[in-house]
């Protein structure tokens, strides 16, 4: 079984693992021995008492039903509508390079990440430039869309169409003066065919099931307790356990094969993504509980600095930061224009598997999206100041 996966890696993967012993002589490849060291180093910090372990279990609930649910939900409708209708969205993006931008806008203007990450999964593929990236990291909002939607529909008829126009120019721009982004995705990597639905993909599945439930209703501020926020703990719990197991032990870096049936890439690569969702949630919950940062009180503080703090926390992974700047503004709070920035800069949840499929890219897009975030943010500030 070991021989059939390094004998199906790219060659670049095959040099990487080849630095550890294989199976045969009774070692992990190195890259699994790191991947059991990070498995074994969450699973420590979840079970610990105290602050650390609470932090722990609810970043990981979170993670798994604020973002990995709608991963998987996405991934699962894409790969089996392109299973079902024969659509090739590969080659509809290479054959259609002069549209890829204004496309990849009006996906990433879509509430939600859902579109944003099918482009993003397109470039790791090779199929679209950089600029239809940058297009649909800087028009997404992601789930804090859904939020302006419900309570300040006024607000968000203006800030999407902006968000959409400012990543077309954007990505239109970045093509013209990045010849580079015309690089497809750089190094595709795609796993040897799995060919089959297996135990742990329609495990995975069933847990998704509740799981996506459980998302929506907390998109809408569902309050989860009693049976119910016992079930979205377990769930949460479970979830994360089976994306980690899957993750560790999965011939799949990154990108799965296209041969393999709809559920079983969606587990697999929602698995991987999973890990950087984690890792994101962690890093942010544990400053905010250890190390003291209140975005809020740095807003109350901050006079005409607004919209500069709002973009910054826009370059923060998922959701969760950005929503709070929505709230603060439909609170009164925040200015217009700092919403506008954040909504521009702010890549959602899309920036996870952003960084997990293509870490340079995301990066990249990130950086890009900066320059008109500061551009627009300013120019309502100063030019349109009676809108709110």
């Amino acid at each position: 079984m070991a021989s059939t996966e390094h004998s199906a890696q790219p060659a670049g993967m095959s040099a990487r693992l080849s630095l550890g012993r294989d199976r045969r002589s009774g070692w992990l490849p190195r890259v699994r021995q790191d991947r059991l060291l990070v498995a074994f180093l969450l699973l420590s910090a979840a079970v610990m008492p105290g602050s650390l372990g609470e932090v722990t279990r609810s970043s990981l609930i979170d993670a798994y039903i604020q973002v990995s649910v709608f991963v998987a939900t996405t991934l699962f409708i894409f790969y089996s509508a392109e299973r079902m209708f024969g659509f090739d969205a590969a080659s509809f993006f290479r054959r259609a390079r002069s549209l890829q931008v204004p496309v990849a806008a009006g996906l990433g203007a879509l509430p939600g990440c859902g579109g944003a990450i099918i482009v993003v999964a397109a470039y790791s593929s090779g199929n679209v430039s950089m600029g239809a990236v940058v297009a649909t990291l800087t028009a997404t909002m992601g789930d804090a869309a859904f939020l302006l939607i419900a309570t300040r529909p006024d607000a968000a008829a203006i800030v999407l169409p902006v968000a959409m126009a400012t990543g077309i120019v954007s990505g239109y721009v970045v093509d013209l003066l990045d010849r580079s982004s015309f690089e497809f995705g750089g190094e595709v990597r795609q796993a040897a065919r799995i060919g089959r639905i297996r135990a742990r993909d329609a495990a995975y599945g069933l847990v998704a099931l509740p799981g996506i439930v459980f998302g929506v209703l907390a998109l809408f501020q569902v309050e989860f307790e009693g049976v119910l926020g016992q079930a979205v703990t377990a769930t949460g719990l479970l979830g994360v356990a089976l994306g980690v197991a899957i993750w560790t032990a999965s011939p799949v870096d990154r990108m799965s094969n296209p041969c393999d049936p709809p559920l079983t890439r969606m587990v697999e690569e929602t698995s991987f993504i999973t890990v950087w969702v984690v890792a994101a949630f962690l890093a942010y919950e544990y400053l905010h509980a250890f190390a003291g940062l209140d975005l809020a009180a740095m807003f109350r503080t901050a006079g005409a600095f607004l919209p500069l703090i709002a973009i910054a926390i826009g370059f923060i992974p998922g959701c969760g930061p950005q929503v709070l700047v929505t709230t603060l503004y439909i609170n009164g709070l925040i200015p217009f224009a700092a919403l506008v920035g954040n909504a521009i800069s702010n890549d959602g949840d899309a920036l996870f598997p952003a960084i997990a499929l293509n870490p340079r890219a995301a990066v990249v897009a990130t950086l890009y999206s900066a320059v008109p975030a500061v551009v627009v943010a300013y120019g309502f500030l100063f030019l349109l100041p009676d809108i709110r």
